[in-house]
């Protein structure tokens, strides 16, 4: 077979499979699509399929196929991670500045120093550590992987829930939001490279300089010219930062940060959103699952994920029911609200393919990482719903 063949029969197990699983198995109220193409990932990865079927696996993604793929995955990544950034509403932020400030900051400030310090005795173990960390790169790393919050995938969880609209789901985005600039923000600075530091000086001004020229022009394009001109700012963007050596994912970030979703409509957003997620994210999905590893035996690598579950949601839970007692919460307040921001998905494992793509981590690290967000994103929905029946007067509460 040739390479457009090969590719398109790799194709077809990347809709096919998620797709017979998802509906066949019934699995929309533990594991959403989105969960299953994750999943299916990693069973066409080298440690399922790979494993029981090697000439098979290394026969359709051999070297040509998979550059195919990955520049498939790419794009995606890129259109998932800048509608991220256009997605987030600081204005709402300004009108509620106290309560979104202790939220998000012990929202995401305990889960990190519990992951951190579970990062730190990671450290004592062989093949966690990528070959070009230093230390600190690896514990904040960890740490912040611990703490993000999906905001795309908490929007479709809290739209499925019909709870987007309401109060308490704008309350949450806030939260969220302010969450997201600081992850991206720390990413920036762990992908700093002081031997390229002339190049980043210049991504930054060059960045703030045109971010500025868009804000003006934007607006007063025509409606039909707007998201054109904002898919070549995201491929210009995108390409300067990997170009200073950051990674081509904050760049698009970036892109989507500096843009108001009113320019675009929340409809239009949320349908291209959706369809970015049906239609190129489960080729990222499978690029994701080939870089799993499970050299270093299942039963560890599963262990420590679990632990690392454990971790992160006790420090998550923790920080939010530290806010409700701030901020005088109702009794089961601080649980809803903080099951809902522990959802990883999405945002976790972009995260962490970065560190693995800058040798922060290890494929052992990202599989365990990969696995956390599974286990995270599983329980979100089975445990908030119940919760939302018995607390259906908070759901107005703003």
């Amino acid at each position: 077979m040739n390479v457009t063949e090969l590719f398109l029969i790799a194709m077809i197990g990347i809709f096919t499979i998620p797709y017979l699983i998802w509906r066949g198995c019934r699995t929309e109220y533990f594991a959403p699509l989105v969960v299953v193409q994750i999943i299916s990932g990693i069973l066409l990865g080298p440690g399922v399929f790979g494993y029981f079927f090697p000439d098979t696996f290394h026969t359709i993604f051999d070297k040509p196929v998979m550059q195919a793929l990955s520049g498939v995955a790419w794009w995606g990544v890129s259109l998932f991670v800048f509608l991220a950034g256009i997605e987030l509403d600081i204005a709402r932020v300004k009108d509620n500045k106290r309560e979104s400030a202790i939220t998000a900051g012990l929202a995401l400030g305990a889960p990190l120093l519990f992951g951190s310090m579970a990062a730190l005795a990671l450290l004592g173990f062989p093949g966690w550590v990528g070959e070009r960390a230093q230390t600190w790169q690896f514990v904040l790393g960890i740490g912040m992987a611990s703490a993000v919050t999906a905001l795309p995938i908490l929007i479709l969880f809290m739209e499925k829930m019909e709870i987007l609209r309401q109060p308490i789901g704008q309350r949450i985005l806030r939260y969220a939001s302010l969450d997201d600039i600081a992850i991206w923000s720390v990413l920036a600075i762990i992908l700093m490279d002081w031997t390229r530091l002339t190049h980043q000086a210049m991504f930054l001004i060059g960045y703030v300089g045109i971010a500025f020229g868009l804000r003006y022009l934007i607006p007063r394009l025509r409606d039909i010219d707007r998201l054109y001109v904002a898919l070549i700012w995201l491929v210009t963007c995108a390409c300067a930062a990997d170009w200073a050596g950051l990674h081509f994912m904050v760049g698009a970030f970036l892109a989507g940060a500096v843009l108001d979703i009113k320019w675009f409509g929340q409809d239009e957003v949320d349908n291209l959103r959706k369809n970015v997620l049906m239609v190129m994210m489960p080729v990222f999905f499978l690029s994701t699952g080939l870089k799993t590893n499970w050299e270093m035996g299942g039963v560890i690598v599963v262990v420590t994920a679990i632990l690392l579950f454990i971790t992160q949601l006790l420090g998550k839970l923790s920080g939010i029911w530290a806010a409700g007692k701030i901020l005088k919460w109702e009794p089961g307040e601080s649980m809803l609200v903080g099951w809902l921001l522990q959802t990883k998905a999405l945002i976790e494992i972009i995260f962490v393919n970065v560190l693995l793509d800058k040798g922060i981590i290890t494929n052992q690290m990202f599989t365990v990482m990969l696995l956390m967000a599974i286990m995270s994103t599983m329980a979100t929905i089975p445990v908030v719903t119940p919760k939302l029946q018995r607390l259906k007067h908070l759901i107005q509460k703003s």
